[in-house]
């Protein structure tokens, strides 16, 4: 007879069933005929198959069950990571130094390389191949010496550049006794840089010349001004202002300067009219000659220029007056003004000149009494 796993089949005289392993007593269930086949199953309940109306419950008590899985363990918290740096990472500070020549290059090695100070294998350091130059052991450094083109340099050529290429560098050195490496390889590339082009001319550059750069300028646009200024030669007076008559009138005019080499700035002439045209009638010309100022020679004013002390800014000053017969107040100056490289010294062409003291003075550079006389002269009609 074939009894399930776990269950026992009855024998004569023994009406009970053996519990099958891990279900309790309470939830079997027997049927009254002996020899029958008891089936268990997870329906809390045994059943004899052949007589299904003869079943007893045999039922007891539930205990409540007290018993639970145990808590899970707390994980702990792992700790704060350490920052560190692998001492075979740090690099080493001034430990290789070279100077290139016209023909070779020189390079002077640290033996403590890696700044661990740890022995250093001298036979296994090469520059390109080429052992060092001498070993003095009282000496912290190791020297190499090679011509541009030896120890196996390369040669780089750039647009504007050659470029000689070493290479440092340390192999790994085998331990005899074992099949093992315990000291670091290293490399390191020294370039030694060396123009093109050259100037090879035999003319020697004469200090006197004017760069190149003042005479671009020149050929540019350059941008003037001519402003009324209060007495502190700081802040522009409103051209609105009404002057008195004697009243000194402060004049400057001045040159941007841009990118251009400095630049002085001369008042070449300037003339006043009643309109705003440089042609009307009546028409007064107080600067002329390349920079003479005329009328306190002409009317014993007190008009004069303002030492310069700014190449870029020239003041003059110009006593108040009007015009006879014209019943405006009003008058206009125009003046030509032009620039001049601040180092080129003052001449004919270029001057501020005064008239005071019955004498020519120069605001920059010297007096040319003799150009001023004859622009006089011309305007007396002597």
């Amino acid at each position: 007879m074939n009894v399930p796993a776990g269950l026992q089949a009855n024998k004569p005289g023994h009406p009970s069933l053996r519990e099958n392993a891990g279900l309790p007593s309470q939830w079997i269930q027997s049927g009254p005929q002996s020899g029958s086949l008891a089936v268990a199953s997870f329906g809390l309940q045994l059943q004899n198959p052949s007589d299904a109306q003869d079943q007893q419950v045999m039922q007891r008590p539930v205990k409540k069950l007290t018993w639970r899985f145990p808590a899970a363990p707390q994980i702990p918290t792992p700790p704060a990571p350490v920052n560190f740096v692998r001492q075979s990472d740090v690099a080493p500070t001034q430990s290789v130094t070279a100077r290139c020549n016209e023909t070779a290059v020189y390079v002077e090695v640290k033996k403590d390389l890696f700044g661990t100070s740890a022995h250093l294998n001298i036979a296994a350091l090469t520059l390109g191949g080429c052992a060092s130059k001498g070993v003095d052991v009282s000496s912290p450094v190791l020297v190499y010496e090679s011509p541009l083109h030896s120890c196996n340099s390369k040669l780089t050529v750039t647009a504007t550049e050659l470029v000689y290429i070493f290479t440092l560098g340390i192999a790994s050195v085998p331990i005899t006794s074992a099949p093992i490496l315990r000291s670091p390889g290293a490399m390191a590339f020294i370039e030694c840089h060396y123009l093109r082009f050259h100037n090879v001319s035999s003319s020697a550059l004469l200090p006197a010349w004017i760069p190149y750069a003042s005479a671009q300028a020149a050929e540019e646009h350059l941008i003037f001004s001519l402003r009324l200024m209060m007495d502190d030669w700081i802040s522009e007076r409103p051209s609105d202002y009404n002057y008195q008559l004697g009243e000194l009138i402060n004049i400057e005019a001045s040159v941007v300067q841009f990118n251009h080499v400095p630049l002085r700035v001369f008042v070449d002439s300037c003339v006043a009219t009643a309109v705003p045209d440089v042609n009307a009638v009546p028409r007064y010309s107080f600067i002329e000659n390349h920079g003479c100022l005329i009328d306190a020679k002409l009317t014993q004013s007190s008009s004069r220029f303002m030492p310069q002390t700014q190449a870029a800014k020239l003041g003059f000053q110009l006593e108040a007056f009007k015009f006879q017969h014209m019943n405006s107040s009003w008058f206009y100056i125009a003046c030509i003004l032009k620039a001049t490289a601040a180092s080129a010294p003052a001449d004919a062409e270029h001057k501020a000149c005064s008239f005071s003291g019955n004498r020519w003075t120069a605001a920059y550079g010297a007096t040319r009494y003799a150009a001023c006389a004859t622009a006089v002269a011309r305007e007396e009609g002597t």
